[in-house]
């Protein structure tokens, strides 16, 4: 039996140091966040960027959380728009709130640097755990019932990004129709249920249709639970208009990979138990063909090659919890 690769998301990441930033750059962070740098943390290892990410503690005694980018890398845009979208989610989210920003020139590069509040917390969903599920499914409904209807304007719809390009779906198809070399490593009934997972990702534009502000990135290291059981969220630049049950249902294939019952869950919960079934699979399957698209080719300039393990262990599972699901 095919099994999808071990990925160990505390350590995806190639990110460079504090003393790596350019001078300009830390010289404007110290001054947009009043005070000097006392001390500067190692680095995460989360995420698939080469941008900086790390924790800074402030001569006031102060703790934030920096990320910082040069023009160039994907994560500079990115950056920048998590700074414009935090400090407009409604309160009922909890988000580490932005401190300040900066900008820099330097040899004629931009950098840009976002400073939120430090969170002492842990990833989870390594593995999964009941609690763990519980604590995030309770963030995600919270959420959704904060994001719906959108209070954010000018938000494009996951449906539009779908017929504009923008959020590839047509994997499938392409395997299908033998444009495509069929992926090693997945499941072996996959070219047999080709066909079907073509005509469930048609379904998109009723099935992922919606008025909700989605965060679009929902993963386990974009999450963070502290000491006394707050489910934060983080790195929110992929939003989008879709389904209220979205976010939460592309994290349900991974906790079934790891043991939880998401059966029970997806018929308990107010977010899909009058959702029908096609629809989660669409959104399900559409995420596994994106997933499955350029899986062995050289990762985006600034990514490292673990997004392509990434890509594996989420094709893989988001295709198994389909085939529980439909029998297959």
């Amino acid at each position: 039996m095919s099994q999808p690769p071990s990925v160990n998301y505390a350590a995806t990441s190639a990110r460079p140091g504090w003393d790596d930033l350019p001078t300009a750059l830390r010289e404007a962070l110290k001054v947009a966040l009043g005070t000097d740098i006392a001390s500067a943390g190692t680095s995460v290892g989360s995420g698939f960027t080469g941008g900086f990410a790390a924790p800074l503690r402030l001569a006031d005694g102060r703790e934030v959380f920096v990320k910082a980018a040069p023009d160039g890398l994907h994560a500079y845009g990115a950056y920048q728009r998590e700074a414009e979208i935090v400090p407009v989610l409604p309160r009922a989210i909890s988000v580490p709130p932005i401190v300040t920003t900066a900008h820099a020139v330097e040899d004629g590069t931009a950098w840009f640097a976002v400073a939120a509040e430090r969170i002492d917390g842990r990833m989870p969903g390594t593995p999964w755990s009941p609690a763990d599920f519980a604590l995030v499914t309770a963030n995600c409904e919270v959420m959704a019932a904060a994001l719906t209807p959108s209070p954010l304007p000018g938000l494009e719809s996951i449906v539009e990004d779908i017929d504009g390009g923008g959020f590839p779906i047509d994997q499938f198809a392409k395997l299908l129709a033998g444009d495509d070399e069929m992926p090693t490593g997945f499941q072996p009934w996959l070219p047999q249920r080709l066909a079907e997972l073509v005509d469930l990702v048609a379904l998109y534009p009723e099935a992922l249709a919606g008025a909700s502000a989605m965060h679009s990135d929902l993963r386990p290291d974009n999450l963070l639970l502290d000491q006394v059981g707050t489910c934060w969220t983080v790195d929110w630049n992929w939003l989008a208009l879709g389904p209220a049950w979205g976010d939460w249902v592309g994290l349900l294939p991974l906790a079934h990979h790891h043991g939880i019952d998401t059966t029970s869950a997806v018929a308990k919960s107010p977010l899909t138990s009058d959702v029908p079934p096609e629809h989660l699979d669409c959104w399900v399957a559409a995420i596994a063909s994106y997933m499955l698209v350029n899986l062995d080719a050289p990762p985006p300039t600034g990514c490292t090659p673990e997004l392509r393990r990434h890509q594996r262990l989420m094709g893989w599972t988001f295709l198994e919890w389909l085939a529980v699901r439909r029998g297959w």
